[in-house]
C-alpha cells in the first residue's frame, strides 16, 4: 500500500484542523496563565515565571556551550583532506594496512581507519568512490547573474571530479524573460565545465501546487531522473543536493558528503545536513539582520552537534533512488525543507535519520534596496521559517489516530511530535515572557503590596545577568565564524559588530516571537501560507 505523504489541500478533518491549532492556543494559553495565576496569587505567577526564567538560564550555558564545541568541530572536520579519504575507499585493504599506525591523527582519524577496516572486510559490496555522481539542484526565481554565478562557481570549485557533477539551474517560468535569459547566459558559460549543465524550467500554474521551492525541486527532480536512466548512470549512486540562489557551497562538502554516503550501509534512508551559515555578505547587512543571520548560523552549528534532534534546513543533500521513490519534494507547503524531515520519516515507517556533515555552505544576510525594506524582508523570511509549525498537524494527524492506522509505533513517534511542538511554542513564548514576564505579578497585584510581586523584576533582571554570560561567548566565537573583514570596511566596523547585540532583546521580540506568533496565528484562523516569498538579495559594490 503507498503511503499517503501529502498535505491536505481544502478543507482539512476535525483532528488534522485541532492539531493546526494546538501550537498557536498553547502559545496564547501560557502567556494568559501567566496574567491569571498572577491575579490568584502573585507566588504562583511567580513561580510559575521563575520555572520558565530558569530554563532561559539553562539552554543560554547549553547554547554557549554547544556553539563553541560546534566551531572547533567545524574547523577540525574542515581541515581534513576529505578527497584523499575518498580516494582510499577505492582501496581499502591498501589504505588501511597504510594508515593504521599513522601517528598523525586528525579529526575522526580512527572513525576512518575503522571505515577502511569495514569495507577491505566487504570485498566491493558498497559503492566505489569512480561510480559516485552528485546532482545539485540550484533554485531560482528571478535573481540576477551576480547572485547566481558565484554560487555556480562555488560548485565547480569543490574539491570533488567536476565530470561527476550534474548541474541544474531550476528557475521559475513566473520569473519571466530576465531570468530565462540570465539562465542561458549561465548555461553557455558552464557548458563542458561540469558533466551536464542542465535548464529546466518549472511551469506557471500547475495544478496542486503552492507558489514555492518544493514544486519547482519536484519538477527537475522528475526531469533528472529521467536524464540519469538516459546516459545510464546507475541511479542508486546519485546524491542530489539542493541548493537556493544564494548558497555558497564549501570546497570539500560534496567528498564529505560522497564519503558518508559511501560509508553508511544504510545510505538510502539518511539525509545529508550541511552547517548553514549566514556569513556569505554579513558584513553588509545591516544591524537587525547581522543579528539574525548570526543567531540562526549558531543555531546550525548547534544542531550538527546533536544529530538527535537534526532536520533538513535550507540547503541538504539525499540520494536520488529514494527521493524518486518518495515522489521527490512536498508541492503543497512553503517549508519544504524542514517538511522533508517528516515526509521521508514516513515513508521509511520510521527507519530514517538525517546525518551532520560537518562543512558548511554559506548563504546570505537579508539584504534590501533600504534599511526599512530590509527590515520587513527580513520579518517576511522568519515568518516562512516558523510556518513550520504547519508539521505539528501533519505529524499529529499521524501519530494520534488507531494502532492499525499509524505508520511509526507510537511511542517512537511521540518524543519527535512533543519536541516539534515545543520548539514552536518555545520560540513563541519565551522571548516576551522573559523581557516583560518579571512584571506580571506586580502589575496584577498593584494593591496587595506583595513582597515577591514587588521584588520579581530584580530577581529576574539577576538570572538575565548570568543568562548574558552565554551570550558573551557567543559573541566571542561569532567573531571567530565571521568571513574576513572587506577592505571596504575600517578597523572600526568590528566594533558595530559587538554592538549590535544591545539589540538582541528586540529581535528576539520582533523576529522571534512576533514571527512565530504570526504563523501560528494563520494557522489557528485557516489562513494558510501558500505562496513562498522571496528575500531579495541585493550585492552590495
Amino acid at each position: 500500500m503507498r503511503k499517503n505523504l501529502e498535505i491536505p489541500q481544502g478543507k482539512r478533518t476535525k483532528l488534522y484542523r485541532f492539531f493546526e491549532i494546538l501550537p498557536g492556543a498553547i502559545s496564547y494559553g501560557a502567556i494568559l496563565l501567566l496574567f491569571i495565576l498572577s491575579w490568584v496569587d502573585p507566588t504562583i505567577g511567580a513561580i510559575y515565571l521563575f520555572i520558565i526564567i530558569a530554563s532561559t538560564l539553562v539552554k543560554a550555558v547549553s547554547v554557549a556551550y554547544r556553539t563553541a564545541q560546534g566551531y572547533k568541530v567545524i574547523k577540525s572536520a574542515s581541515k581534513v583532506d576529505w578527497r584523499k579519504r575518498v580516494e582510499d575507499l577505492s582501496v581499502p585493504h591498501e589504505a588501511f594496512e597504510r594508515l593504521r599506525d599513522d601517528a598523525n591523527k586528525s579529526y575522526h582519524f580512527d572513525e576512518h581507519v575503522e571505515n577502511l577496516k569495514m569495507m577491505a572486510a566487504m570485498s566491493g559490496e558498497y559503492p566505489k568512490p569512480e561510480s559516485i555522481y552528485h546532482v545539485v539542484i540550484m533554485t531560482a526565481y528571478n535573481e540576477g547573474i551576480e547572485v547566481l554565478d558565484p554560487s555556480i562557481e562555488a560548485v565547480k570549485n569543490t574539491t570533488f571530479p567536476n565530470d561527476h557533477i550534474i548541474f541544474a539551474l531550476a528557475y521559475e517560468e513566473r520569473g519571466g524573460e530576465a531570468i530565462a535569459k540570465t539562465a542561458t547566459i549561465l548555461k553557455n558559460k558552464y557548458q563542458g565545465v561540469f558533466k551536464d549543465f542542465l535548464l529546466i524550467e518549472h511551469p506557471d500554474n500547475l495544478p496542486n501546487e503552492v507558489i514555492g521551492k518544493g514544486p519547482n525541486l519536484t519538477y527537475a527532480g522528475y526531469k533528472i531522473a529521467d536524464h540519469i536512466k538516459k546516459v545510464k548512470i546507475p541511479v542508486e549512486n546519485v546524491i542530489v543536493t539542493s541548493l537556493d540562489s544564494d548558497n555558497h557551497m564549501a570546497p570539500k562538502y560534496l567528498d564529505s558528503v560522497a564519503y558518508e554516503f559511501i560509508t553508511h550501509p544504510n545510505r538510502q534512508r539518511l539525509s545529508y545536513q550541511p552547517v548553514s551559515l549566514f556569513m556569505n555578505n554579513v558584513w553588509d547587512a545591516p544591524a537587525p539582520s547581522r543579528v539574525i543571520a548570526v543567531s540562526n548560523s549558531f543555531f546550525n552549528v548547534i544542531s550538527t552537534m546533536r544529530p538527535h534532534l537534526l532536520r533538513n534546513f535550507a540547503s541538504h543533500s539525499q540520494p536520488l533512488q529514494a527521493l524518486e521513490a518518495m515522489d521527490f519534494w512536498s508541492k503543497r507547503t512553503i517549508v519544504e525543507d524542514g517538511h522533508q524531515y517528516w515526509r521521508s520519516l514516513f515513508f521509511f515507517s520510521g527507519d530514517y535519520s538525517v546525518l551532520p556533515i560537518r562543512i558548511p555552505i554559506y548563504q546570505d544576510a537579508v539584504i534590501d534596496e533600504t534599511f526599512w525594506k530590509t527590515v520587513k524582508a527580513q520579518f517576511i523570511q522568519v515568518r516562512r521559517w516558523d510556518y513550520g509549525a504547519s508539521d505539528v498537524a501533519y505529524v499529529g494527524s499521524r501519530l494520534f489516530v488507531k494502532k492499525k492506522d499509524r505508520i511509526i509505533p507510537f511511542w517512537q513517534l511521540f518524543p519527535k511530535f512533543w519536541r516539534l511542538l515545543d520548539g514552536h511554542v518555545t520560540l513563541a513564548i519565551l522571548a516576551p515572557i522573559v523581557a516583560f514576564g518579571g512584571w506580571v505579578p506586580m502589575i496584577m497585584n498593584v494593591s496587595s503590596h506583595d513582597m515577591v510581586a514587588y521584588n520579581l523584576p530584580n530577581i529576574v533582571s539577576v538570572v538575565e545577568t548570568f543568562a548574558s554570560i552565554g551570550l558573551i561567548v557567543s559573541i566571542l566565537v561569532s567573531f571567530k565564524m565571521l568571513p574576513k573583514r572587506p577592505a571596504k570596511y575600517r578597523k572600526s566596523k568590528n566594533i558595530s559588530m559587538v554592538l549590535q547585540w544591545v539589540l538582541m532583546p528586540i529581535t528576539s521580540i520582533i523576529y522571534q516571537s512576533a514571527a512565530a506568533f504570526y504563523s501560528q496565528t494563520r494557522l489557528m484562523l485557516g489562513k494558510y501560507m501558500e505562496k513562498f516569498d522571496v528575500t531579495k538579495k541585493i550585492i552590495k559594490k
